[in-house]
């Protein structure tokens, strides 16, 4: 009995200092269901959501942006072709493929758009107010003071900001080096851009084999790593890796199954949420993860997250095509 005893303590005492190395005791596999779908007839090609200072809420479908009212009506979209009489050819939108966007304290938006190569600034109205080119962005965030950051897979640096006039200002985050090749080093170093009322500019990696989420202040230092590196991550992680090196020399264009798949900064306490597929995990603005979910649609379907809105009360989390849907905020619940 006593022998018995004491390997149960080893066993918890093992359990207890992983947890403190891997970043707390996080809640395991729980379910999360959401309560509700919102923005009706927004899903296939989702993109970004977006809140504005207004109320408003704007949301990316690739080729539109569909603005909703606080309500969650929707009032109106633009950027996608008009529609013709069948026969006719459409003209083109003024949005050929938006990859991202972003709301300025004017209501103005912001997108970047692959297809056309360049940032476009739209008016709350759907007017075009300027664009500057950029080589296929793929995401960016508005910062204070009119500047704009952006990330491309053409850039030397993960982070570029453009000021008010369009023109390149600096560039920041030093690439991770996982391969010799450098065309699949740049798209291991493919992510996504957020941002939060403090000015701090955060990037997430898609492809790398331990998610991570860098923040930056607006000047472009470091100030806080937020890494998903926990037992149940390993082993992904190094499937990963073994990818990498298996492409190190092949011909074909790269192609990595993400990881990384969407992430949210809470914009009160500065806690950051990171979807990996179907997991959410929730970590603490000192980067200590707290939780950990299993997420799904309200009739029990797996959501493959590329999308996350963290509110004051509400997650807001989106997949393509399944749309967009409300989670309550699991730890406000009491």
């Amino acid at each position: 009995m006593r022998k018995h005893w004491r390997l149960s303590s080893l066993v918890m005492l093992w359990v207890c200092a992983a947890s403190v190395l891997w970043g707390g005791a996080p809640e395991i596999d729980e379910q999360l269901t959401a309560k509700r779908r919102v923005f009706s007839g927004v899903g296939p090609g989702l993109r970004a959501v977006r809140h504005g200072t207004n109320g408003n809420y704007y949301v990316l479908a690739a080729v539109g942006v569909a603005v909703f009212d606080p309500q969650m009506k929707r009032l109106r979209m633009f950027g996608a072709p008009d529609e013709v009489l069948s026969g006719h050819k459409a003209a083109p939108g003024l949005i050929g493929s938006g990859e991202d966007c972003d709301v300025d304290e004017k209501g103005n938006i912001y997108v970047a758009d692959r297809a056309y190569n360049q940032i476009t600034e739209f008016a709350p109205d759907g007017k075009v107010l300027r664009s500057f080119p950029v080589n296929a962005p793929t995401s960016l965030a508005v910062l204070p003071g009119g500047e704009t950051a952006v990330t491309s897979l053409q850039q030397r640096a993960l982070v570029a900001v453009y000021g008010a006039s369009g023109k390149l200002a600096r560039e920041f985050g030093e690439p991770e080096s996982l391969s010799t090749r450098a065309e699949l080093d740049r798209y291991v170093n493919f992510g996504r851009l957020n941002s939060d009322p403090q000015g701090h500019v955060y990037f997430g990696f898609t492809y790398l084999p331990e998610p991570t989420v860098r923040q930056f202040d607006h000047g472009g230092f470091l100030k806080m790593t937020f890494e998903f590196t926990g037992v149940d991550a390993f082993a992904e992680a190094q499937a990963l890796r073994k990818e990498i090196e298996r492409q190190e020399t092949r011909k074909e264009p790269p192609f990595l199954r993400p990881i990384l798949t969407a992430f949210g900064v809470d914009p009160v306490n500065g806690d950051l949420w990171m979807a990996l597929h179907n997991t959410l995990l929730h970590f603490d603005k000192e980067g200590i993860r707290r939780s950990e979910y299993q997420i799904y649609t309200p009739n029990g379907t797996r959501l493959e997250a590329n999308v996350i809105l963290v509110e004051e009360e509400r997650l807001l989390i989106g997949a393509d095509p399944l749309g967009v849907y409300e989670f309550a905020r699991p730890d406000k619940v009491h």
